[in-house]
Formats: C-alpha cells, structure tokens, sequence
C-alpha cells in the first residue's frame, strides 16, 4: 500500500530523516512512537505530500507520490493533523461536507445523494450528528477533533494518516475512536498510520510498530517484539518495565519513577499491625504492600493496605458473596479497593502465627486451618462442586523484595508445606479415604512490602522458600492442633 525506500529529507537542506525505508500493508493500522524530535511528524508529512524529500522513492498504491495531482491524491491519502488550529465559521457539518471536496466536478458543484449519506454516516460513527449547527469555534478540543476526523473520513481515503488522534480526548472517546478506526479497517479496507505518543494505545491497536530514533527506523515489527523494556529504556533515555494486559495479548509499559524515600522506606510488618477478633483477622499496614492471592475480592495481583480474614457460619450460603463482602468491608469503614478479602468457618481464635526475622529479610505467617472439607486434589472429580467458605487461609508477609518469579514459587512451596502437614496429622478425605492435600476452597496470599534486600527466588531449596516451607508447615500445624 505504502512503500518508502531510502528517504532522506527535512528542512533547509538539514536531513530529519535518514535513509528510511518501510512497507505499510494494506488494512494495516501502523504505528509509529519515538521520542520527541525523532522525525515522526516530518516522516507523515513525507509521505502525505506537504513536504518534500531529498533522496529517495515513496509509493502509493504502488504509483510514485510526485505523479498524483492534489485531488487524485485526495482520493488516496486523507490527513488529520493535531496542530490545525484554524477554523472557519463553518458549521460541523458544512466541515464535515469539505471532505467530499475530492469527489467533485466543475466550479460550482451540488451535493449528491451519494455525499449526503456519507457524511450522515461519519458523523453518526464519530458521534458529531448532535453538532451538526453548530459551528467549531463552539466545540471543545476533543469535539473538534472528532469532526476533523469525521471529515477526513468523508474523503473515503485508501489510508488514513494520523498525528496523534487522541490528542485532546477523554478515555471513552479514545476508545471508540480508535475502535472504530478498527472497525472501518475491517469493513472498508482502509490502511491508518498514525503518530502516537502513548506506547500502550499503540501496542492495543497497532498490528505493526516502527520506533523511529534520530530519522532512523530503530525496529519496525509487532508490539510485543518492539515494546521490550531494554529498548525502550535505551531510546527514550527512561525506566520502564513491562506487564500483561489483563484481557489481550498485549504489553503494556509502565514508567518507574525515582524512588521517592519517604515511600521506600522500610516498614517491617509484624504481629503488632493484626488484629484477632472472633469475627475477622485484619492485617492493617501502614503501607501497600505487593500482593498476590487468591481472595474474595482482588484476587490476582495488586497493591493493598488492608488484608481481611472474616469468620462465616459454617453453613453459610450467599448467592453473591462478593456482594456481601463488600457490605462487611464498609460496616468497618474498609475500602474495597485498598482490601484483600478472604472467609473461613473455622474459629479465628485458633489461628496459627510464625515470625522468622533474618539477616536480610523477615517473614509473618498467619494460617487458619480446618479439615471439615479436606479433599485429595488428585482425586477431586469425586466430590461434588459446592462452593464453600474457605477452610485453610495462609498468609504469607515477607519484609523483602520479591520478584514475579518469588511470588508464585512461594505459592508453590506453600502448598506443598501445607501437604506435608495434613500428611503429617494423617488427615483424610472422607470421601474417598484417602490423605488429603488441602480443603476444597483453600486460600492463599503473599504479600511484599517491596523494600530492602531483592529476594529473587523462593523455591523450597532458597534461602527464602525455605523459611516459607517450615513457616507455614508450623502454622498450619498449629491451627490444626489448637482446633483439636
């Protein structure tokens, strides 16, 4: 669809761009990202015909830029620049009409049917039809830009070029604009380059990325091999770090700020910031700390100050449990979204508590244990599914700094100490008469404060997994012997 090879160009005889050369697939919605400066508004100028290049080749439709005239053109290419900051005393959509300006014949050409239900369209898709009378200088930022883009997409483009098409508006209509985008891709084979400063909006959209740094193409490929943090970090001169997108198969960039040192600095999270009662145990820290678990309410991973085992009837059945913790939550003036939640049958007072301070780090354990629904995981397609209070609850409250790789192969030595201990007391599925590995609704969490010495692993055999192991084979030990 676009093919540039080996352009060089910029201003005054100064190149901006260097010796660049790419390929835009039809249907492709390509991104283009680089650090201010790099060239990326020179480079869609290039190829949009407003400016010039030096050296150099650039194909539209496999015909050379230079051969189009400004309407042939017109028909091909569509533009929507974030710097047009002159409007006319047009209405919205005596704009939006400017877009079929390619389409017309002789000096003083009539709207046709055609033109008409076209921009009816792209005004209703790009949400500007309630604007229609009015004219721009009466819209918002983002209302203008909708119509811009409304207009360009009257011109019914091969490609449509963008320079930061979310400039100006709120999330809701960066999302439907650029779903939309998406959705004209599919429907009308249209090809969209755009300019974007948001790496994260680039990785969700774009099928192709090109990093431009200093006029030149750094790498040009698919989001999750270009947005790779060592990358990132060298061109852009910043710290970030990667994460998975919680619904796609996307990378998403977050930036790490300098450590701030009243944030970083260390809290030790011990015995004296639990609270026991008969209802609950709450764990309340005077900092976030990173967490992992399996909860009630913000299960997965996340930041969290209140940490909340609350004690339910051995028979309780609520149909929306998540509900009701909520309520429980806001009964003791607890934020749900500061709030990892947990519910257990067993009488709290039994709770089994091991602290372990070392050198370098320091760990809490809290477990409370009960066997009434103890069940042999290999053998769990006998058992009925029932969803039941949760029975065996650990925490696990480490004074050190974890990675992702610690977090879950914590998890794993915890339940494997927890095996070890049910063995240990000979505990039994009563269904099947066999040992039981855990209780059917068994919960976990570990939590980090994140600060002092790196714990880079917590495998059974590590400094750190095993203190985790013997931890909590001694708590769950513990609660199970004080419910005797």
């Amino acid at each position: 669809m676009i093919k540039l090879k080996n352009i060089t160009g910029g201003y005054n005889q100064n190149p901006v761009i260097k010796d660049l050369s790419l390929h835009v697939k039809k249907q492709d919605f390509f991104g283009i990202i680089g650090p201010n400066g790099s060239g990326k508004s020179t480079l869609i100028k290039m190829i949009s015909g407003v400016l010039p290049y030096d050296t150099g080749e650039i194909l539209i439709n496999n015909q050379q830029l230079g051969k189009y005239d400004a309407k042939a053109l017109a028909q091909e290419i569509a533009v929507l620049s974030q710097h047009n900051t002159q409007y006319f005393a047009f209405t919205v959509r005596e704009t939006v009409a400017l877009g079929r300006y390619a389409f017309k014949q002789g000096l003083f050409p009539s709207e046709t049917n055609e033109d008409r239900e076209i921009i009816k369209n792209v005004m209703r898709a790009t949400g500007v039809e309630e604007f229609s009378d009015l004219t721009l200088e009466q819209l918002s930022g983002g209302e203008k830009q909708r119509v811009l883009l409304a207009q360009a997409l009257a011109q019914e483009p091969k490609v449509l070029i963008l320079d930061e098409p979310t400039n100006h508006l709120d999330l809701a209509y960066q999302k439907e604009l650029l779903d939309l985008l998406n959705d004209t891709i599919e429907g009308d084979d249209l090809t969209v380059v755009a300019i974007f400063h948001d790496l994260n909006i680039a990785s969700l959209y774009c099928n192709q990325v090109m990093l431009l740094n200093d006029g030149k193409v750094a790498i040009c490929d698919k989001p999750e091999v270009v947005l790779q943090p060592e990358r990132i970090n060298t061109i852009y001169h910043t710290k970030v770090e990667n994460f998975a997108h919680t619904q796609l198969a996307k990378p998403q960039v977050m930036l790490i700020p300098e450590s701030n040192k009243k944030i970083q600095k260390n809290i030790e999270i011990n015995q004296s910031f639990l609270e026991v009662t008969d209802a609950h145990i709450i764990l309340n820290s005077p900092v976030p700390l990173r967490t992992m678990s399996s909860g009630v309410l913000n299960s997965g991973l996340g930041w969290y100050k209140y940490f909340i085992n609350r004690h339910v009837d051995v028979k309780y059945n609520v149909r929306d449990y998540k509900q009701d913790m909520r309520a429980y939550l806001q009964k003791y003036n607890m934020q749900e979204s500061e709030t990892v939640a947990m519910m257990t049958a067993v009488n709290l007072k039994n709770v089994g508590i091991v602290e372990i301070k070392e050198k370098d780090y320091s760990l809490m354990i809290v477990a409370t244990a009960g066997v009434r629904n103890a069940i042999d995981a290999t053998l769990g397609e006998s058992h009925a599914f029932e969803l039941m209070p949760g029975t065996i609850n650990t925490w696990i409250i480490v004074n050190g700094k974890l990675t992702e790789e610690a977090f879950l192969q914590a998890i794993v030595t915890a339940t494997e100490a927890k095996t070890v201990a049910l063995r240990e007391l000979n505990v039994l599925d009563q269904q099947t008469n066999t040992l039981a590995t855990g209780t059917s609704t068994d919960s976990i969490l570990v939590a980090a404060t994140q600060t002092g010495h790196n714990l880079e692993f917590a495998g059974p055999i590590t400094p750190l997994g095993s203190k985790i192991g013997t931890s909590v084979h001694q708590a769950i030990t513990r609660a199970l012997k004080n419910a005797e």
